[in-house]
């Protein structure tokens, strides 16, 4: 995973955020290379909900796999008892 999916999947703009502050997109950057994504998260908690406060994505793009497409599709149907 990248630095910049990573934002995505926490619903953060990337591109906002390295524009409006350059030096703590980038030591963000560095040390999310370094350490596991999960990690990361543990870590910068705190830090990465502020960052998402002010810089949130508003157009989230979903993976379509298949395994959730037929999630939609293939969904039980259960009669109320009367």
């Amino acid at each position: 995973m990248t630095w910049e999916e990573y934002c995505i999947s926490k619903k953060i703009d990337s591109k906002v955020f390295k524009e409006k502050e350059p030096s703590k997109w980038q030591e963000l950057k560095d040390i999310f290379e370094q350490v596991h994504p999960n990690s990361f998260t543990e870590q910068k908690k705190f830090l990465i909900n502020d960052i998402r406060r002010r810089f949130l994505l508003h157009e989230v793009q979903e993976k379509k796999t298949e395994e959730t497409v037929a999630k939609k599709v293939s969904l039980p149907f259960m009669k109320k008892k009367e």
